[in-house]
């Protein structure tokens, strides 16, 4: 059971609950499933709908509270923790522990810092959609990295990884943007892979299985 600290009563609302990322395809969905309606009545409709409700599931972005302590790195994503390792880190050319979290289709698909610092790198490396379980995932899939530095000179790596179902990875800011922790910089389309990489003194705050929720869990303590 991963470990999480109590937020307060009421928790920030930084932005609308549908991802700006799912407007188009939730006006497409609805348009269809009303003229469907419209046209053919709620029999046939019945399908449509539904998959109008799941668009609105798969892009809801719903607020959340960052929990507040020094040294803590929360999830950057909503998954299920699929490894916590020792790793080489391949960006910063260092061994570092590895926490990897597994998006599947139905988990909110935002991506937010997990630590307040600024971004000092970025690297896209294109690549081919597979599998992303860590046992199968090769090194030549699509992903996109940032380097962060917390304010007390600690470097974090954040990896996207594209999977078989993922077709775009969205990260919006570059090398000088300053983040808080919880704040949203990215999406990935459609359930993915995500890669955290951490000094080697971190101590871990999750285990294998543990289900995570963007800025509401600590992954792990500087």
């Amino acid at each position: 059971m991963c470990i999480g600290v109590a937020p307060p009563p009421k928790a920030p609302w930084p932005h609308p609950f549908i991802a700006r990322e799912g407007w188009p395809f939730l006006a497409l969905a609805f348009l269809a499933a009303v003229t469907t309606t419209w046209f053919a009545g709620w029999l046939w409709a019945i399908p449509v709908w539904l998959g109008a409700f799941f668009a609105a599931r798969f892009f809801r972005d719903p607020a959340r509270y960052a929990p507040q302590g020094d040294g803590l790195v929360l999830s950057p994503t909503d998954g299920r923790v699929v490894a916590v390792e020792e790793s080489d880190d391949p960006w910063l050319n260092r061994r570092a522990l590895k926490i990897s979290v597994f998006m599947n289709v139905f988990n909110a698909q935002s991506n937010r810092s997990p630590v307040d610092g600024e971004v000092k790198g970025r690297w896209h490396t294109p690549g081919k959609f597979a599998d992303t379980m860590p046992a199968k995932a090769s090194g030549n899939i699509q992903r996109n990295a940032l380097w962060f530095q917390t304010r007390a000179g600690q470097d974090i790596i954040c990896v996207q990884v594209a999977g078989q179902i993922a077709r775009r990875i969205l990260c919006y800011v570059e090398p000088g943007h300053q983040l808080n922790r919880g704040e949203r910089y990215g999406f990935i389309r459609f359930g993915s892979r995500f890669d955290v990489y951490l000094p080697l003194g971190a101590r871990p705050r999750v285990a294998l299985g543990d289900k995570v929720s963007a800025s509401s869990d600590v992954l792990a303590q500087l």
